[in-house]
């Protein structure tokens, strides 16, 4: 009996079209957004689309953010000296969850529970590496999020 391949959950969110989706629909309601809003007002017209590739390679999607970006280093550089704070960082993962509802992510508890740990893990890195003195590693690899198996720069 042949089984099916599991999907990753890059795959099982809808693949490339999904995450930029998902990122257009947040990266609108960030810039209105009290708390956000000034956080990103001077992004990039291509961050949405950057975001979602680095987020779609995390959860199993092709590697275009690292072969054309650097990878993990070079997010972790986007976010130092920025001094982000736990309410920003809880408000930027609440937000991307809303949003994910709204673009139609998958909502079973499987997916989702590997979504969101990915997005509590990834921006609390952010605030770490945010803050001044923070010492930031050029060699850390991609994380890789899976269902219920983690691999990321942690781990040896």
């Amino acid at each position: 009996m042949n089984q099916k391949p599991v999907p990753t959950l890059f795959e099982w969110a809808g693949g490339m079209p999904a995450f930029e989706r998902l990122t257009e629909v947040f990266y609108a309601r960030v810039k209105e957004d009290s708390v956000l809003g000034p956080v990103f007002a001077q992004m990039a017209p291509d961050h949405p689309k950057r975001v979602a590739h680095f987020i779609a390679e995390v959860l199993g999607g092709p590697t275009q953010y690292t072969a054309e970006r650097g990878g993990h280093p070079t997010m972790i550089s986007h976010h130092a000296n920025r001094v982000l704070t736990e309410f920003q960082r809880a408000r930027w993962v609440r937000m991307l969850c809303e949003s994910a509802d709204e673009v139609g992510f998958p909502s079973d508890p499987e997916f989702r529970s590997a979504f969101v740990a990915y997005l509590e893990w990834g921006s609390r890195i952010a605030v770490l590496n945010s803050q001044p003195g923070a010492k930031l590693s050029a060699d850390q690899p991609m994380p890789k999020w899976g269902w219920g198996e983690v691999k990321g720069p942690f781990q040896g």
